[in-house]
């Protein structure tokens, strides 16, 4: 088998490379960000503050089971990125097929028990009250569409490890644009209400899933496997295993909070209360796109020349990276300081025919969401340290300090801090546990990504 593109990670200029992966990234992530974004903004226009709540809710569920295909996805494209860079490219394939087969049967078998356990799972993510009837309706629709999610984001990284960042980006934008397209037909046209959010938002997914098949099938991917190499294979399970359960132990941590947090939200101002959370994390998922674009971009980059062992590379990789993601954080970081009310109103309705309920309702979200998310946000300027740091040692194959510092933030810091704090200074003691995590988790990687290049990327040069 010849030499792939991806040769290009081991040879281009580390600041045009990262531009040329995280470019296609940020605009890839900036698009479904929008999409995720514009939904709720129909959905709370055209639907009301309630059905925010109740996507809210839902989220957690159905994309813990996704992260699935990401984790194998990620899992998988740190052996790829390692293996092409080593010359490897059989490994390359029999893991892309193993991780194919891993998907499919992880996915299902986590649909099934979702929807068998609904009407449990949904009030204890904070479906309670006014909520539990719009999420049950979400919950079900969605849920079928979820194994083609987590096929598209295990393809999606696989893509990337092959040095096609901008097929990445075109997996990512086709089914934004579809969902979007689908959420004005199905809501304002055919005033399908909750199902229609819920079918515009799986067609997505299959939407995603086509155009992935299609690129694999056709002569732009250069890993064409055999039928043989969807056999799963032990040793390379066990790799995809051990660092795809990183990204899963995230996303299981975030799901954990999203429960949490809707919980104790609900608790402190009811149904309205958790609208407010529903529409920070909207903000929080697209204010971000290009520093988790940078992020995205540098892992093919810091595994290829790792695995290729050159290491001035991947030290520079690093710097750069923290650098470009470090300035775009700090601009997203004043943005929100300056507009937070003016983004709140995009998700609020100002129809005539609303009830006093709703216009109760989006007062309350009108009046607290704001503070809440200066407090959100407040430490977004460090968060590239965090970021970069932990996707080193995912890149590079080192799963157990890959775990510990994607765990650090949500895990060690922020779920106890919101569990502590709020006995003491109610619904701020929520808000206030965000910029603390991001600041002490910051400090526990920097240590450690330090620490890592010292010992392990200096004078070991390889040409």
């Amino acid at each position: 088998m010849a030499k792939v593109s991806s040769d290009q990670l081991g040879e281009e200029s580390i600041g045009r490379l990262l531009i040329r992966q995280a470019v296609p990234a940020s605009i890839g992530i900036l698009v479904m960000s929008l999409n995720i974004l514009v939904d709720t903004v129909f959905v709370g226009n055209w639907i009301g503050s309630i059905a925010i709540a109740a996507i809210n809710v839902v989220l957690p569920v159905s994309f813990f089971i996704a992260a699935l295909g990401m984790a194998i996805g990620i899992g998988g494209s740190s052996i790829i990125s390692r293996a092409l860079g080593a010359d490897h490219p059989e490994k390359a394939l029999k893991t892309f097929g193993n991780q194919i087969t891993l998907t499919l049967l992880v996915t299902i078998t986590m649909v099934v028990l979702g929807l068998y356990y609904a009407d449990s799972l949904i009030p204890a993510f904070g479906g309670k009250g006014g909520i539990f009837e719009p999420a049950k309706i979400y919950y079900t629709i969605v849920l079928y569409g979820v194994p083609f999610l987590a096929l598209c984001m295990m393809g999606n990284t696989v893509i990337r490890a092959e040095g096609k960042p901008k097929f990445a980006m075109i997996a990512m934008i086709i089914p934004s644009v579809g969902n979007l397209l689908m959420d004005y037909i199905f809501i304002y046209v055919f005033d399908w209400g909750m199902e229609g959010a819920a079918w515009a938002t799986t067609g997505g997914y299959l939407l995603c899933f086509g155009y992935i098949l299609y690129f694999f099938l056709s002569k732009n991917s250069e890993l064409k496997i055999k039928f043989s190499d969807f056999g799963l294979h032990l040793p390379i399970l066990k790799e995809i295993g051990s660092l795809g359960f990183v990204t899963l132990s995230r996303q299981a941590v975030t799901s954990i909070t999203y429960l949490l947090m809707n919980n104790i939200l609900f608790d402190l101002g009811g149904e309205s209360m958790v609208a407010v959370y529903a529409i920070i994390g909207r903000t929080l998922m697209f204010a971000l796109f290009p520093v988790f674009g940078v992020t995205q971009g540098f892992l093919p980059i810091a595994g290829y020349n790792y695995g290729a062992r050159k290491y001035a590379r991947v030290r520079e990789s690093i710097n750069t990276a923290i650098t470009y993601a470090a300035i775009v954080a700090t601009i997203v970081f004043i943005g929100l300081m300056i507009f937070p009310a003016d983004i709140t109103g995009w998700f609020l309705s100002d129809r005539a025919d609303m009830s006093a309920a709703e216009i109760a309702s989006n007062i309350f979200v009108l009046e607290n969401t704001p503070s809440a998310m200066r407090w959100v946000f407040a430490a977004t300027p460090i968060i590239a340290i965090q970021l970069i740091g932990a996707a080193y040692f995912q890149a590079v194959g080192k799963a157990i300090p890959a775990l510990l510092l994607t765990l650090t933030r949500q895990g060690f810091f922020f779920i106890p801090l919101i569990l502590i704090l709020p006995n003491y200074l109610g619904e701020l003691g929520v808000w206030l546990s965000f910029p603390i995590a991001d600041t002490l988790s910051t400090i526990v990687t920097g240590y450690y990504l330090r620490n890592e290049v010292r010992t392990s990327l200096m004078g070991k040069e390889t040409h």
